[in-house]
């Protein structure tokens, strides 16, 4: 997978891919980030990106020109499976957009800015619009990078152990039931004497009753699905 991050502020995405599975994922060449600088796409010598809403209002727009220059650039070199907008208003991400989006090959995800994009960029550009929820951040840099660890993580190969993605808490629609590790007791705190049988079938039957419940109290909205 190849994902191309299109930001005005490229080096807030210098953290979340040098370490840890993001970073192991393209040592491996599994996942290629490449994070790209709009202002080098501006339209004159003071790197301009943004202006003023027409029809007034608060807040700056961003202009098309700069991302039609950058995108135009990109997709000259390549195909682009999907040209992905992070925005607030988006569809929400969650687990079957990740399952889905991980199986594509090349991806641009725009991180918006200001009071977002002239929207002649959504119509004429963009594939898809996500939100990573309902809220709103500075920008569209952090959105990216979380979407970017959710659907590499997906690539097999990337985690050492491959089941581990598949039993994800929304995989199946359930929330993951808890997990123990050593020592089995500490301070008077137990270990589930099921965990401890080595039964692996009663294993797999207490972990999906746990994963239920905890759906059921936790999420009703899942639960109801």
């Amino acid at each position: 997978m190849r994902i191309d991050i299109i930001t005005c502020l490229p080096r807030l995405l210098d953290s979340p891919f040098s370490h840890s599975i993001l970073q192991r994922a393209q040592d491996k060449g599994l996942a290629e980030v490449h994070v790209h600088d709009l202002r080098e796409y501006a339209v004159n010598r003071k790197k301009q990106l943004d202006d003023y809403a027409y029809g007034g209002g608060a807040g700056m727009v961003m202009m098309i020109e700069p991302i039609d220059r950058c995108i135009s650039a990109l997709k000259a070199e390549r195909e682009y499976d999907e040209i992905i907008y992070m925005t607030p208003d988006g569809e929400q991400l969650n687990q079957g957009i990740c399952n889905e989006l991980s199986l594509r090959k090349n991806i641009i995800i725009l991180c918006g800015h200001y009071k977002g994009v002239d929207q002649r960029v959504r119509d004429t550009f963009i594939t898809r619009e996500i939100s990573i929820g309902d809220y709103v951040l500075s920008g569209g840099e952090l959105a990216a990078a979380v979407l970017s660890d959710a659907l590499i993580r997906l690539i097999p190969g990337v985690l050492s152990d491959e089941t581990s993605a598949l039993t994800d808490s929304f995989q199946d629609n359930l929330l993951a039931p808890p997990v123990y590790t050593r020592p089995a007791e500490y301070n008077g705190m137990k270990v589930p004497d099921v965990l401890l049988s080595g039964h692996a079938a009663k294993i797999e039957e207490w972990r999906h009753e746990q994963a239920v419940e905890r759906t059921k109290q936790r999420r009703p909205d899942i639960f109801k699905e």
